[in-house]
């Protein structure tokens, strides 16, 4: 859901490509290594990119949104994803593993306290991880906000949205016999966990094509998924959606919010966002005191949205400019 085939408008916001000066694969248990990288300034002030999905890895792009001379850019493939090994696995991947795997990179490069940059299940994983660790998060910055409840997976599964794309819905949904149909998660969990792969190659690039064709307000369809990609996005985003993202219970991080006294945050959402509408983010704006809520104008829900890009460098160089972390 972070990903969008056209990003030629946006790149005019960003800053220019840069290499990693450092990678590695990263051993965090559970038989799972983990691709970390870092690029920017070493001694700079640290940000950690939360990539979204699950199962979205991280890409290029993202390392874009930092000015390499004041920051040190950390991005890394969240478990079972992108680099990250095995692939596609949902063995021991669960919200709590995730969070516990920042910790132990956060400790690894030796930083105190960071910015937690991230977008869709990266916002929610943020937000779970400074609640978790209020101390270590400096700075949120929130993209496309998703706090994992049941109302936002009755919204994209459920046919909430489908009913803005109906065409683009059938295909989605008529793939799954009529009897089937009243909870697409499941049905599809059969099929993408079924040990067959070519059913699982088919059902994870109809599941993967749903999301990606609704993250622009520009929608594009269709086009062809890589196999690799769509396969872990697939089935790591159903395997968390099976099982409620890990909370406790339903609305936990709006109800944990009291967690985050004292940490600050930036809000980006796209007012035309149809994978993750815009109420989640005021809901969430307003019971945080700490935060501010950016509404971008005619923008959707990917990174690669022009407005999107140009609100969250802007917000980059507003906490850069007012010395978070400086030292």
């Amino acid at each position: 859901m972070d990903k969008s085939h056209e990003q030629k408008s946006a790149a005019a916001y960003l800053y220019p490509p840069i290499e990693p000066n450092n990678r590695q694969m990263l051993e965090v248990g559970d038989g799972h290594s983990l691709y970390v990288e870092e690029c920017g300034n070493p001694d700079g002030v640290p940000v950690v990119v939360l990539h979204g999905g699950p199962g979205g890895g991280c890409s290029p792009m993202m390392r874009r949104f930092f000015d390499p001379r004041h920051y040190r850019i950390v991005l890394f493939d969240q478990r079972g994803c992108g680099r990250s090994r095995p692939h596609a696995s949902v063995e021991a991947n669960t919200t709590q593993h995730l969070i516990a795997d920042i910790e132990r990179i956060r400790q690894t490069l030796g930083i105190g306290r960071w910015i937690v940059f991230g977008g869709s299940w990266g916002a929610t994983l943020a937000l779970a991880y400074a609640q978790a660790h209020p101390a270590r998060a400096a700075w949120l910055v929130l993209r496309g906000v998703f706090m994992g409840t049941q109302a936002e997976l009755d919204w994209f599964y459920g046919g909430g949205a489908g009913r803005f794309y109906p065409e683009l819905w059938s295909r989605f949904a008529d793939a799954i016999p009529p009897e089937e149909q009243h909870d697409l998660i499941a049905a599809y969990h059969r099929r993408l966990f079924s040990g067959v792969f070519a059913k699982e190659t088919r059902y994870s690039r109809l599941w993967s094509d749903w999301e990606n064709a609704l993250a622009t307000v520009e929608t594009r369809f269709p086009y062809e998924t890589p196999v690799d990609y769509a396969r872990a996005f697939a089935r790591l985003e159903n395997h968390y959606f099976t099982h409620k993202c890990f909370f406790e219970r339903d609305g936990q991080l709006l109800e944990d919010i009291w967690k985050l006294n004292g940490v600050r945050g930036t809000i980006v959402q796209g007012q035309f966002d149809m994978i993750c509408p815009p109420v989640t983010a005021w809901r969430l704006h307003r019971a945080w005191s700490g935060s501010t809520l950016s509404l971008v104008p005619m923008a959707g829900h990917a990174l690669s949205e022009p407005g999107i890009t140009r609100e969250l460098v802007a917000v980059m160089e507003g906490i850069k400019s007012a010395g978070i972390l400086d030292a």
